[in-house]
């Protein structure tokens, strides 16, 4: 809405300057000394024009530079001895927007026009003519108009190159606090945890030994401990994870499912179907993060054998499936974890669904669909 005001603003403003100006330059045209010709309201109509045409002066700053400046040896032509003050305007603006090049062939043009365009009036002679110009167009206030606009062009630049400095420098703060905050975790906890998980592994190793039953609050400390562990390897990775490391996309998975199969024994295989278009990259990011956490989890609880990875591209959308041959049952379905709640918040922000469940005939199976025409 503040943008949407501020053009109003803008474009009012320019309309305000734009009457102004023809109405000097009429006025300052019926106020000259006039003879009796059928040129008069060409005339006026010249002077009408360029001032008028400055409402235009942000949107095609070029072509209002050459619409004044036709009109400037246009009303001398026909014997108004007006100063070219719409045209110092036009110079301004076309500067301001960094029409510097064209700005100067422009002037160097119209003032070598104008003392032919006074001859041409049959009002004055040689001498006469080149005085004329000068007055309806002086060089001091041509360059200073010039001046005007790269002044402020270059303060504008400044000011955008600070904004994005101030944006750089607050996103390096947030990764260095980031990886500050990595560093006290791993210092303060990663130790602590380990030595719980380790006693607790210890300790029913020695009941198991002995044939003594294990309690089962040292149980629920074992897999707590290994929880932690996991849980705070993967909160760590996150918070190292900086901008700097190029984003894993679609791409990037055949090299994800040939690791599981390298790393974990596990037979899986990847199928795409379909014509690889440009995928957004916040699609390929969540693709690859789908089957990273599927794969994670079949290798980690699922007890499986194979496991299958196939993506659909589509031209409106892409979908994933991952199945595995583990021991989940619709029976025995598990309680969703902290992975699967993040697979469905990314599948969601893109506007997608999203289906993780035991099937039927053994196994686990995850299954989404991320449409390509939400994201830009």
């Amino acid at each position: 809405m503040r943008a949407d005001e501020s053009g109003v603003r803008a474009r009012v403003g320019d309309w305000v300057i734009a009457v102004g100006v023809a109405a000097a330059l009429l006025v300052t045209g019926l106020s000259g000394q006039r003879s009796a010709t059928n040129l008069d309201l060409l005339g006026y109509a010249l002077l009408t024009a360029g001032g008028l045409a400055l409402a235009a002066r942000r949107r095609a700053p070029v072509a209002v530079l050459a619409v004044a400046g036709l009109c400037a040896v246009g009303y001398q032509a026909v014997g108004f001895d007006v100063p070219a003050v719409a045209y110092l305007f036009a110079v301004y603006a076309a500067v301001r927007a960094g029409h510097r090049t064209v700005t100067v062939a422009a002037s160097v043009a119209v003032l070598a026009l104008l003392p032919l365009a006074a001859l041409a009036s049959g009002l004055h002679d040689t001498g006469e003519a080149f005085a004329q110009a000068r007055g309806a167009l002086e060089l001091a206030w041509l360059i200073a108009a010039g001046a005007a606009g790269e002044a402020l062009r270059q303060a504008e630049r400044r000011a955008d190159e600070a904004e994005r400095t101030r944006e750089e420098t607050a996103r390096r703060r947030a990764d260095e606090e980031r990886l500050h905050i990595a560093r006290e975790l791993h210092d303060s906890l990663t130790h602590q945890i380990s030595v719980i998980k380790v006693q607790a592994d210890v300790a029913v190793h020695v009941a198991r030994k002995r044939g003594e039953e294990v309690p089962e609050a040292l149980l629920a400390i074992q897999e707590a401990g290994r929880e932690a562990s996991r849980e705070l390897r993967a909160t760590l990775e996150a918070l190292r994870d900086d901008d700097t490391a190029p984003p894993r996309g679609l791409d990037d998975v055949p090299e994800l499912v040939e690791r599981a199969r390298r790393a974990g024994g596990l037979e899986a295989t990847l199928t795409i179907e379909g014509q690889q278009h440009d995928v957004p990259a916040a699609v390929g990011r969540t693709v690859y993060r789908i089957v990273q956490e599927s794969l994670t989890n079949i290798a980690r609880h699922a007890d499986a054998g194979t496991a299958s990875v196939r993506i659909d591209c589509r031209p409106d959308a892409l979908a994933i499936r991952i199945d595995d041959d583990g021991k989940a049952t619709p029976v025995t379905a598990p309680t969703p974890g902290v992975g699967l709640l993040g697979m469905r918040e990314r599948v969601t922000a893109l506007g997608g669904r999203l289906r993780a469940e035991p099937r039927g005939e053994g196994g686990f199976t995850v299954q989404a669909e991320l449409p390509l025409d939400r994201v830009s």
